[in-house]
Protein backbone atom coordinates (compact mmCIF):
# COMPACT_ATOMS: atom_id res chain seq x y z
CA UNK A 1 0.00 0.00 0.00
CA UNK A 2 1.20 3.50 -0.85
CA UNK A 3 -0.04 6.55 1.08
CA UNK A 4 0.28 10.07 -0.30
CA UNK A 5 -0.59 13.20 1.67
CA UNK A 6 0.44 16.79 1.96
CA UNK A 7 2.63 17.44 4.99
CA UNK A 8 0.83 19.08 7.90
CA UNK A 9 1.71 22.74 7.75
CA UNK A 10 4.33 22.12 5.04
CA UNK A 11 4.75 22.81 1.34
CA UNK A 12 5.79 19.28 0.50
CA UNK A 13 4.16 15.90 -0.09
CA UNK A 14 4.82 12.79 1.98
CA UNK A 15 4.68 9.47 0.11
CA UNK A 16 4.83 6.45 2.39
CA UNK A 17 5.40 2.80 1.53
CA UNK A 18 2.98 1.33 4.06
CA UNK A 19 3.57 -2.42 4.47
CA UNK A 20 5.34 -2.44 7.84
CA UNK A 21 4.64 -6.13 8.49
CA UNK A 22 6.62 -6.92 5.29
CA UNK A 23 9.29 -4.28 6.03
CA UNK A 24 7.73 -2.27 3.18
CA UNK A 25 8.71 -4.81 0.51
CA UNK A 26 7.32 -3.87 -2.90
CA UNK A 27 5.00 -5.86 -5.14
CA UNK A 28 4.33 -4.88 -8.78
CA UNK A 29 1.14 -3.00 -7.88
CA UNK A 30 3.03 -1.13 -5.14
CA UNK A 31 5.66 -0.06 -7.66
CA UNK A 32 3.00 1.41 -9.95
CA UNK A 33 1.24 3.20 -7.10
CA UNK A 34 4.55 4.57 -5.84
CA UNK A 35 5.51 5.95 -9.23
CA UNK A 36 2.10 7.57 -9.67
CA UNK A 37 2.20 9.18 -6.22
CA UNK A 38 5.60 10.76 -6.87
CA UNK A 39 5.08 11.75 -10.51
CA UNK A 40 1.64 13.25 -9.93
CA UNK A 41 2.69 15.34 -6.92
CA UNK A 42 2.10 19.05 -7.46
CA UNK A 43 4.23 20.16 -4.50
CA UNK A 44 7.85 21.17 -5.26
CA UNK A 45 9.27 18.57 -2.85
CA UNK A 46 8.30 14.96 -2.10
CA UNK A 47 9.48 13.11 0.99
CA UNK A 48 9.59 9.35 0.35
CA UNK A 49 9.63 7.19 3.46
CA UNK A 50 8.66 3.80 4.85
CA UNK A 51 6.13 3.01 7.55
CA UNK A 52 7.16 1.32 10.78
CA UNK A 53 10.76 0.44 11.54
CA UNK A 54 12.09 -0.01 7.97
CA UNK A 55 12.56 2.16 4.92
CA UNK A 56 12.13 -0.58 2.32
CA UNK A 57 13.25 -4.20 2.10
CA UNK A 58 13.20 -4.05 -1.70
CA UNK A 59 11.23 -6.43 -3.87
CA UNK A 60 8.81 -8.78 -2.16
CA UNK A 61 10.69 -12.10 -2.16
CA UNK A 62 7.46 -14.08 -2.46
CA UNK A 63 6.99 -12.37 -5.83
CA UNK A 64 10.62 -12.81 -6.85
CA UNK A 65 10.55 -16.55 -6.09
CA UNK A 66 7.67 -17.12 -8.53
CA UNK A 67 8.71 -14.86 -11.41
CA UNK A 68 7.85 -16.21 -14.84
CA UNK A 69 9.61 -13.33 -16.63
CA UNK A 70 12.49 -11.98 -14.52
CA UNK A 71 13.62 -9.55 -17.23
CA UNK A 72 10.16 -7.97 -17.37
CA UNK A 73 10.16 -7.64 -13.57
CA UNK A 74 13.53 -5.89 -13.71
CA UNK A 75 12.27 -3.61 -16.50
CA UNK A 76 9.25 -2.73 -14.39
CA UNK A 77 11.40 -1.65 -11.46
CA UNK A 78 13.76 0.24 -13.77
CA UNK A 79 10.85 2.16 -15.28
CA UNK A 80 9.54 3.13 -11.85
CA UNK A 81 12.98 4.23 -10.63
CA UNK A 82 13.42 6.30 -13.79
CA UNK A 83 10.01 7.86 -13.25
CA UNK A 84 10.96 8.89 -9.72
CA UNK A 85 14.27 10.26 -10.95
CA UNK A 86 12.57 12.26 -13.73
CA UNK A 87 9.69 13.57 -11.60
CA UNK A 88 9.12 17.32 -11.58
CA UNK A 89 9.39 17.45 -7.80
CA UNK A 90 12.63 17.22 -5.86
CA UNK A 91 12.39 13.78 -4.24
CA UNK A 92 13.95 13.27 -0.81
CA UNK A 93 14.47 9.72 0.44
CA UNK A 94 13.95 9.80 4.20
CA UNK A 95 15.66 6.57 5.29
CA UNK A 96 14.77 5.51 8.81
CA UNK A 97 15.65 1.88 9.46
CA UNK A 98 16.84 -0.77 6.99
CA UNK A 99 17.09 -0.20 3.24
CA UNK A 100 17.85 -3.42 1.40
CA UNK A 101 18.27 -4.29 -2.27
CA UNK A 102 15.47 -2.57 -4.14
CA UNK A 103 15.07 -0.20 -1.20
CA UNK A 104 18.62 1.04 -1.81
CA UNK A 105 17.83 1.35 -5.52
CA UNK A 106 14.70 3.31 -4.71
CA UNK A 107 16.79 5.70 -2.60
CA UNK A 108 19.37 6.01 -5.39
CA UNK A 109 16.63 7.18 -7.77
CA UNK A 110 15.78 10.04 -5.41
CA UNK A 111 17.45 13.44 -5.71
CA UNK A 112 18.50 13.70 -2.07
CA UNK A 113 19.08 10.90 0.44
CA UNK A 114 18.76 11.69 4.15
CA UNK A 115 19.24 9.07 6.87
CA UNK A 116 18.37 8.86 10.53
CA UNK A 117 20.83 7.26 12.96
CA UNK A 118 18.73 4.05 12.75
CA UNK A 119 19.24 3.67 8.99
CA UNK A 120 21.23 0.75 7.59
CA UNK A 121 21.97 -0.21 4.00
CA UNK A 122 22.87 -3.41 2.15
CA UNK A 123 22.81 -4.87 -1.36
CA UNK A 124 22.30 -8.30 0.11
CA UNK A 125 21.06 -10.04 -3.04
CA UNK A 126 24.55 -11.28 -3.88
CA UNK A 127 24.36 -13.56 -0.85
CA UNK A 128 21.65 -15.68 -2.47
CA UNK A 129 22.70 -15.35 -6.10
CA UNK A 130 20.92 -12.20 -7.30
CA UNK A 131 21.51 -8.46 -7.36
CA UNK A 132 19.48 -5.26 -7.53
CA UNK A 133 18.28 -4.81 -11.10
CA UNK A 134 16.09 -1.73 -10.77
CA UNK A 135 18.87 0.51 -12.07
CA UNK A 136 21.17 -0.01 -9.10
CA UNK A 137 24.27 -0.98 -11.07
CA UNK A 138 23.75 2.16 -13.19
CA UNK A 139 23.17 4.67 -10.40
CA UNK A 140 25.44 3.32 -7.65
CA UNK A 141 28.75 4.22 -9.38
CA UNK A 142 27.23 7.59 -10.28
CA UNK A 143 26.55 8.36 -6.62
CA UNK A 144 29.62 6.72 -5.03
CA UNK A 145 33.23 6.51 -6.07
CA UNK A 146 33.76 3.40 -8.17
CA UNK A 147 35.76 1.59 -5.49
CA UNK A 148 33.16 2.25 -2.81
CA UNK A 149 30.37 1.24 -5.19
CA UNK A 150 32.13 -2.01 -6.04
CA UNK A 151 32.88 -2.93 -2.43
CA UNK A 152 29.36 -2.13 -1.24
CA UNK A 153 27.65 -4.04 -4.05
CA UNK A 154 29.98 -7.05 -4.09
CA UNK A 155 30.30 -7.59 -0.35
CA UNK A 156 26.60 -7.64 0.50
CA UNK A 157 27.56 -6.30 3.91
CA UNK A 158 25.42 -3.96 5.97
CA UNK A 159 26.63 -0.42 6.59
CA UNK A 160 25.28 2.06 9.10
CA UNK A 161 24.16 5.64 8.57
CA UNK A 162 27.51 7.23 9.37
CA UNK A 163 29.40 5.02 6.94
CA UNK A 164 26.73 5.71 4.33
CA UNK A 165 27.33 9.42 4.84
CA UNK A 166 31.09 9.01 4.69
CA UNK A 167 31.02 7.27 1.31
CA UNK A 168 28.36 9.61 -0.09
CA UNK A 169 25.36 7.29 -0.16
CA UNK A 170 23.45 9.80 1.98
CA UNK A 171 23.99 13.55 2.39
CA UNK A 172 23.07 13.97 6.04
CA UNK A 173 22.22 11.99 9.16
CA UNK A 174 19.47 13.75 11.12
CA UNK A 175 16.82 12.77 13.68
CA UNK A 176 13.95 13.47 11.25
CA UNK A 177 14.33 13.71 7.44
CA UNK A 178 11.12 15.75 7.32
CA UNK A 179 13.15 18.74 8.54
CA UNK A 180 15.26 18.56 5.38
CA UNK A 181 12.19 18.21 3.14
CA UNK A 182 10.69 21.30 4.81
CA UNK A 183 13.98 23.17 4.41
CA UNK A 184 14.12 22.44 0.68
CA UNK A 185 10.43 23.27 0.23
CA UNK A 186 11.11 26.71 1.69
CA UNK A 187 13.06 27.63 -1.44
CA UNK A 188 11.55 29.08 -4.61
CA UNK A 189 9.80 26.24 -6.52
CA UNK A 190 10.83 27.37 -10.02
CA UNK A 191 14.48 27.48 -8.98
CA UNK A 192 14.26 24.03 -7.39
CA UNK A 193 12.83 22.53 -10.59
CA UNK A 194 15.42 24.19 -12.82
CA UNK A 195 18.41 23.23 -10.65
CA UNK A 196 17.21 19.63 -10.52
CA UNK A 197 16.88 19.48 -14.31
CA UNK A 198 20.28 21.01 -14.86
CA UNK A 199 22.03 18.67 -12.43
CA UNK A 200 20.22 15.65 -13.93
CA UNK A 201 21.04 16.59 -17.54
CA UNK A 202 23.27 13.99 -19.19
CA UNK A 203 23.80 15.90 -22.44
CA UNK A 204 27.29 16.95 -23.65
CA UNK A 205 28.87 19.78 -21.66
CA UNK A 206 28.34 22.50 -24.27
CA UNK A 207 24.64 21.67 -24.51
CA UNK A 208 24.29 21.63 -20.73
CA UNK A 209 25.99 25.01 -20.43
CA UNK A 210 23.67 26.49 -23.06
CA UNK A 211 20.63 25.09 -21.27
CA UNK A 212 21.97 26.49 -18.00
CA UNK A 213 22.27 29.98 -19.52
CA UNK A 214 18.75 29.82 -20.93
CA UNK A 215 17.29 28.58 -17.65
CA UNK A 216 19.05 31.31 -15.68
CA UNK A 217 17.69 33.93 -18.07
CA UNK A 218 14.13 32.59 -17.66
CA UNK A 219 14.37 32.64 -13.88
CA UNK A 220 15.89 36.11 -13.91
CA UNK A 221 13.05 37.41 -16.05
CA UNK A 222 10.54 35.96 -13.60
CA UNK A 223 12.24 36.81 -10.33
CA UNK A 224 14.73 39.61 -11.08
CA UNK A 225 12.30 42.36 -10.02
CA UNK A 226 11.76 40.59 -6.67
CA UNK A 227 15.51 40.50 -6.10
CA UNK A 228 15.75 44.21 -6.82
CA UNK A 229 12.93 44.99 -4.37
CA UNK A 230 14.48 42.80 -1.69
CA UNK A 231 17.79 44.64 -2.00
CA UNK A 232 16.03 47.94 -1.38
CA UNK A 233 14.05 46.68 1.62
Amino acid sequence: MIRSERADGGDYRVVTVDRPAARNALRPADLDALEAAVVEATEPVVLLRGAGDAFCAGADLDVVADLSDPAAFAAHGQRVAAGIEDADAVVVAGIDGPARGGGVELALACDVRIATPRATFAESGVRFGLFGAWGGTVRLPRVLREGDAMEFALSGRTIDAEEARRIGLVSRVVPDPATVAAELAGNEPDALAVVKRRLRDGAPVAEREAAEREAFARLHAAHGPEIARDRKD
